[in-house]
């Protein structure tokens, strides 16, 4: 017997649209049927992104977004539900890195870092979670049956890894923002849970994997390999459906063993 998820019908927000995992994002969850809002400062790219899931017969739409203003968040949002509807689904997958050893950590690298990952994460989740719980109180047009919020975090915010502990940190946090929100929130019907993945090819690395420091590290890997953004299609999938009803507060590796 086949078994899908069907999106159909869903709005998605997919933060950090531009490249990376994030346009990977947003193209699986316009195949599996959702109407996807990408999301980022680079509109270049987001356009070309646009014009790909159109040319497979998706639903696209662009709105600028930096998740470091809040003001833009909330404009980003509101435009994002006035041009395609209610936001059903948010994955909330901008973010930063620097390569540092602790000691040399600086003020403006922490901001850099913490800005984007932590406080730009919290208000984009807190900007389409309000508007979630507007609908499901009844207190704001639109019908609502569930909202699905996946946060984008790491392995690294489950294990301590060198020269990126800001990194770290960072993504700790949003481990514990997973759990805060669906605490919060799940009586009401928004699910939140979080992805955090290993070690990922994607343009923005890919050439590391071929330098003698990024072998070494393959090496060290349980199975010696790296993973490929569409490894994690099926349990984002998974997540942003109406069968993740159960699941809520999950923190999920995805890396290939690595943590164990």
């Amino acid at each position: 017997m086949a078994y899908s998820m069907d999106l159909s019908g869903r709005v998605a927000l997919v933060t950090g649209a531009s490249g990376g995992l994030g346009a990977q994002f947003a193209k699986t969850l316009s195949r599996a049927g959702a109407a996807v809002v990408l999301a980022s400062r680079r509109m270049d790219k987001l356009k070309e992104l646009r014009a790909q899931i159109e040319a497979e017969g998706g639903d696209a739409h662009v709105v600028m977004l930096d998740v470091t203003d809040t003001a833009s968040i909330k404009s980003a949002v509101a435009h994002a539900e006035t041009e395609v509807g209610p936001i059903d689904i948010l994955v909330n997958n901008s973010g930063v890195s620097t390569t540092q050893r602790i000691q040399d950590v600086g003020e403006e690298d922490y901001d850099f870092i913490f800005n984007t990952n932590v406080k730009g994460a919290f208000f984009v989740a807190q900007e389409v979670g309000k508007r979630m719980l507007a609908r499901a109180r009844g207190t704001a047009p639109g019908a609502f049956s569930g909202g699905r919020i996946v946060n984008i975090a790491s392995m690294a915010g489950l294990r301590v890894l060198p020269q990126i502990g800001v990194y770290c940190m960072s993504k700790a946090a949003v481990v514990q923002m997973t759990k805060a929100m669906a605490l919060e929130w799940g009586k009401f019907g928004i699910n939140v849970n979080a992805i955090c993945p290993g070690y990922i090819d994607t343009e923005i690395n890919h050439h590391h994997w071929e330098t003698e420091q990024g072998k070494k590290l393959v090496q060290m890997l349980p199975r010696k390999r790296i993973g490929k953004p569409e490894d994690l299609d099926a349990l984002l999938v998974m997540l942003a459906s109406g069968q993740s009803h159960f699941v809520n507060g999950a923190v999920i590796a995805a890396d290939d063993g690595f943590g164990i």
